[in-house]
């Protein structure tokens, strides 16, 4: 897909590992619900079907933090194939013990870097729809080289969608938000759904609002969604 990325060591991360403490839940999620409903890089290309024992639409989600907001989104769409890709330890155990709890069976995870999982994992052009909402800002400039969002992540997320499937993303940082349209727009395989550049689109029913999206609110903030479609 693309150019190679640099090797891992050289390469820029988006995040920063936080070991953080978990809670008896997160564990038990982690002890069994990872073996029922997790996915491995070591595994190697997914079989999507396979992995879940039906064919359907198959969503990707970056990044889904708690997991609260990934999990209502597959309950309500029980015919599609979800996968979210989380680094955060307590967030994948969080949506681990959910999973056990709620018999939620449309939904694997990844806890790994997502940048890995799209070269060892995805297939180009298999991909219905892929998620990233609310992805850090890094406010500082001398951070913004650590934003996830850039040409070439950009270009390899529409080179694993199908024919006419979409790239949703959503951020409360006005100024992300700017950086997001400009290397979106520059993308020549994605077109903005609003039909014209630099425009956001209404918040769809399937993207249930978050408690993170509430507090940016009353921060002021405005919640701006970004859909775009692989030509």
């Amino acid at each position: 897909m693309g150019s190679p990325e640099p090797p891992l060591t050289q390469r820029i991360r988006s995040f920063v590992m936080r070991a953080g403490r978990m809670t008896p839940a997160q564990e038990r999620g982690w002890q069994a619900g990872f073996p029922r409903f997790g996915l491995t890089l070591q595994a190697g290309q997914l079989d999507w079907d396979q992995a879940f024992g039906f064919a359907g639409r198959r969503i990707v989600e970056i990044g889904f933090g708690m997991g609260d907001s990934l999990l209502q989104m597959a309950q309500a769409d029980p015919a599609a194939q979800f996968i979210g890709i989380e680094v955060h330890r307590p967030g994948v155990g969080r949506l681990l013990s959910q999973l056990l709890a709620s018999e939620t069976s449309n939904l694997r995870v990844f806890a790994e870097d997502a940048v890995e999982v799209m070269e060892q994992c995805l297939t180009p052009n298999t991909v219905d729809g892929i998620h990233i909402f609310f992805p850090d800002p890094w406010h500082k400039k001398r951070h913004h080289k650590r934003r996830l969002i850039q040409p070439k992540l950009v270009q390899d997320l529409a080179t694993l969608l199908r024919a006419d499937g979409y790239l949703h993303l959503a951020t409360d940082w006005a100024p992300y938000a700017e950086h997001m349209f400009e290397v979106l727009d520059s993308e020549p395989l994605l077109v903005n759904t609003a039909g014209a550049p630099a425009t956001p689109v209404p918040r769809p029913n399937y993207r249930p609002p978050t408690k993170f999206e509430a507090r940016g609110e009353r921060l002021g903030h405005v919640i701006q969604d970004l859909i775009y479609r692989k030509r």
